[in-house]
């Protein structure tokens, strides 16, 4: 059970959230766990609602007014508290990113969010939005640029990533957005703030190739996958699941360029990137 801790609850929506559905079950006179028991999840789960420490979902709203006999109260709440920067498909896994003790990427296509530069993020936030404002693009453009502060912190997870060698080859925004791209990626990993390996074209077929993947485990929850595709994207907790896209990404793995010569590759690629974009005499 997670204990009570002192919030605002005029705070944010989230925090209101979290005071109203503890002041109700309190009302009913029930614990977490016998709330949770109810719900079909943890009294650890509905602990982290109350404390604000994940966002409220609108199935398990939908539950808690159903058990403690609020018509659509919470529903409603979680409608407030679930407004976000981020896309709503993303929003919860970029909520759980934060407080992941370690996280495991496969990229099979463009560099992941928390690993890339901003001219590379605008590049193609613009290719797969050419018609939006420049102020949207902004808002985009910065909400991921704010996700990067967790590896600056002192309790940032351990972050391994696989990038398939598509992602060093696609030319995203030119020679020089790629070149500063590949040259921050190298520079992250030559400072052990992350691990990064390649899985090179002539691995040929793999086991993720389905798309990007990334896993995350936690200190004291049970480990999750995200999954997505153009303009949707999936949060699995399901325990069998969660195993075969482990077991699939540690295939993967094994089958990349070790640490340093996926390094060495990065490195080089950046370089015929210098070379592509440097002026032709005659």
């Amino acid at each position: 059970m997670t204990e009570p801790r002192q919030l605002d609850p005029y705070a944010s929506p989230k925090t209101f959230y979290g005071a109203e559905l503890r002041r109700l079950r309190e009302a009913a006179g029930l614990t977490q766990s016998q709330l949770g028991e109810r719900a079909f999840c943890s009294g650890t789960y509905v602990g982290q609602f109350e404390t604000a420490v994940r966002r409220p979902q609108q199935d398990t709203s939908k539950l808690f007014d159903e058990i403690l006999g609020t018509g659509e109260h919470l529903q409603r709440l979680c409608r407030l508290a679930r407004e976000n920067k981020y896309p709503d498909y993303f929003a919860d896994a970029a909520e759980l990113e934060q407080m992941a003790t370690e996280i495991s990427e496969y990229a099979p296509m463009l560099v992941p969010g928390l690993l890339q530069v901003e001219i590379y993020t605008r590049a193609i936030t613009l290719a797969a939005l050419p018609l939006a404002s420049e102020e949207e693009v902004e808002k985009l453009v910065r909400a991921r640029m704010d996700r990067q502060y967790l590896l600056n912190q002192s309790t940032a997870p351990q972050l391994w990533a696989v990038l398939h060698e598509t992602v060093l080859r696609i030319p995203m925004g030119g020679p020089t957005v790629m070149h500063e791209q590949l040259i921050h990626i190298a520079q992250l990993a030559h400072s052990h703030r992350i691990m990064v390996q390649v899985l090179p074209f002539t691995a040929a077929a793999h086991a993720l190739l389905n798309g990007m993947a990334s896993l995350m485990t936690f200190r004291d929850a049970p480990p999750v996958v995200y999954t997505e595709s153009a303009g949707t994207g999936q949060l699995i907790d399901e325990p069998v699941m969660v195993e075969r896209s482990q077991k699939s990404y540690d295939l993967v793995r094994a089958a990349s360029l070790p640490p340093m010569a996926s390094l060495d590759l990065i490195e080089s690629v950046a370089e015929e990137y210098t070379t592509s974009c440097a002026p032709h005499t005659t």
